[in-house]
């Protein structure tokens, strides 16, 4: 739900790669790292990254069961946890780089007629 602009400054001050397609949860983290002396809420999140507050919190909640953020009501910051932050990076990126390499799996490409129909 981005506006499709961004303010000079932060295109000037950006990384070259800053821009490249991301999803949203890697945006939020990413976002509150850079911003990890600052705690902030769901639809300031939102606002700063012009995505809907509900989807923000929905992620932001599952942030927060895999300890990635932490959360005193109404706040949200990055996990103080630098370890496991950095797992959950290498983490993604191996699965990333294993979506890039062998394609993305699909659920029911996987199944077959002995397993039950997940909905």
């Amino acid at each position: 739900m981005s506006s499709g602009t961004i303010d000079i400054d932060e295109f000037e001050n950006a990384d070259a790669d800053e821009f490249e397609d991301r999803n949203d949860t890697e945006r939020i983290v990413l976002f509150l790292d850079k911003n990890n002396d600052r705690a902030w809420k769901a639809t300031t999140i939102a606002e700063h990254l012009g995505l809907d507050t509900d989807a923000v919190s929905a992620i932001l909640s599952r942030l927060k069961e895999r300890g990635l953020v932490r959360h005193k009501r109404p706040y949200w910051a990055i996990t103080d946890d630098e370890e496991r932050l950095q797992s959950a990076y290498r983490l993604h990126r191996h699965h990333e780089t294993a979506d890039e390499q062998y394609g993305e799996e699909r659920l029911e490409d996987l199944q077959t007629d002995e397993m039950e129909e997940v909905q």
